[in-house]
């Protein structure tokens, strides 16, 4: 199925390949540009999205190996420990 553009809106039609055009002017003194402010829970989440935080392959292939070699030690009071201060932080 093909959706073509024939809404007349022209708040619709006024995107353009992810970049936003200005909006129609309703009158008055706009100048057409527009600012964002981004919260810090945005923020955040945008700095994720850099290679900063990839995953360790190394670390991940070691895991791995544990399992297969039936030697991975899992220590459930330190899972615990951590799940219980990981939301003790989030209920601050």
């Amino acid at each position: 199925m093909k959706v073509s553009s024939s809404v007349n809106n022209p708040f619709v039609n006024s995107v353009n390949g992810g970049r936003t055009a200005a909006a129609p002017s309703t009158g008055g003194s706009a100048s057409g540009k527009s600012a964002v402010d981004l919260s810090p829970a945005a923020r955040h989440l945008a700095s994720l999205q850099n290679g900063d935080n990839d995953i360790d392959m190394q670390r991940v292939q070691q895991v791995r190996d544990a399992i297969a070699a039936g030697q991975l030690k899992v220590d459930a009071s330190r899972i615990a420990d951590s799940l219980l201060a990981s939301v003790r932080e989030l209920l601050k």
